[in-house]
């Protein structure tokens, strides 16, 4: 039975999302259903925390601020409803669970995380055309 649970997990696993790290500035689409009809909705904010390993049951938990309130929601990674998540800025921070932006204003955490330097990600077409410009250089063997 345990074997059969393992593979089952194996399955849901998804590859296709990006590697999601605290502090992060996310956009996540989100697949809505509505009567007969389906569309994306997109969610903007900080990623807080991100919980539960890396296995089908890991979560992470985004905060943005709608209309002036401050919203978080938690998604599970691998979840169908999850359409993709695009990564807007990587600042470098020191904590696991930034909790303690709850209680700074929009203004404060934006402060906060630009303390620190932001790394752009850059798409991984762009990593493979760089990998193709350089040189190959060749083995004593070929010659």
């Amino acid at each position: 039975m345990t074997k059969q649970l393992i593979e089952f997990n194996k399955q849901q696993l998804r590859s296709d999302l990006p590697e999601l790290k605290p502090g992060m500035q996310v956009r996540v689409f989100e697949k809505i259903k509505e009567g007969d009809r389906e569309r994306l909705q997109a969610f903007e904010g900080v990623v807080i925390a991100k919980k539960h390993g890396k296995g089908v049951s890991a979560t992470v938990t985004v905060r943005g601020i709608l209309s002036g309130v401050g919203v978080e929601k938690i998604w599970p990674i691998h979840s169908p409803k999850i359409a993709k998540i695009e990564i807007l800025k990587t600042p470098l921070v020191r904590r696991a669970k930034l909790y303690f932006l709850r209680n700074l204003s929009a203004k404060k955490t934006r402060k906060k995380l630009s303390v620190f330097k932001n790394i752009v990600v850059a798409p991984k077409a762009e990593e493979k055309q760089l990998e193709a410009e350089q040189p190959v250089e060749s083995s004593p063997e070929e010659k």
